[in-house]
């Protein structure tokens, strides 16, 4: 925000003051319809049951605004090839949206948890937005939002499946455990 400030010439404060956060800095000079960082924080305070279907909402109300389409655009462009844009991103994510998740989940992995659900949404927002990949890129929204809303639920409170057999008859190590299978 001091950067952002010194650019601008005025105090840092100023830009604290009418900003508050990184995240609202941010949304802010994306135009994005709404706050997320309130929103995000409002939709976690009504509790996990049927988290992952506000999520789901708020996420798509964002992405079919056409305020918030284009900035969102260039920016997950930028991001897939251009560092500076994926820290940006990243940052954003983890502050705005995975970070206040995982906050007031919880339960155990809620970090990880979070993030899962970040990887489903940008995901989306790849396939129907930036590719364009029918049929999901015509798809109604309230048919995208029964499909997803369930996974990202599954992601947010459910149990992950420890000890299947992966592809090649490996198994997969339990959720918090290193490459090597131990927990730790």
């Amino acid at each position: 925000m001091r950067a952002v400030a010194r650019e601008a010439g005025v105090d840092a404060a100023l830009v604290t003051y009418y900003f508050q956060s990184k995240p609202s800095l941010f949304a802010a000079a994306m135009r994005l319809p709404v706050n997320l960082p309130a929103a995000v924080e409002a939709l976690v305070a009504q509790g996990a049951d049927g988290l992952g279907e506000r999520l789901v909402r708020l996420f798509l109300g964002i992405w079919e605004d056409e305020r918030g389409r284009e900035p969102l655009l260039a920016l997950v462009r930028s991001a897939v090839s251009h560092e500076a844009a994926a820290a940006t991103l990243r940052a954003f994510l983890t502050e705005a949206f995975i970070g206040r998740i995982a906050a007031r989940l919880g339960v155990a992995d809620a970090p990880l948890r979070a993030t899962l659900v970040g990887s489903q949404l940008v995901g989306l927002a790849m396939v129907r937005y930036v590719v364009a990949a029918e049929p999901l890129a015509s798809a109604g929204v309230e048919t995208v939002v029964a499909w997803l809303a369930p996974s990202c639920d599954r992601y947010l409170t459910g149990a992950a499946q420890e000890g299947h057999q992966a592809a090649g008859g490996h198994r997969l190590p339990s959720v918090g455990a290193n490459p090597a299978g131990d927990v730790e």
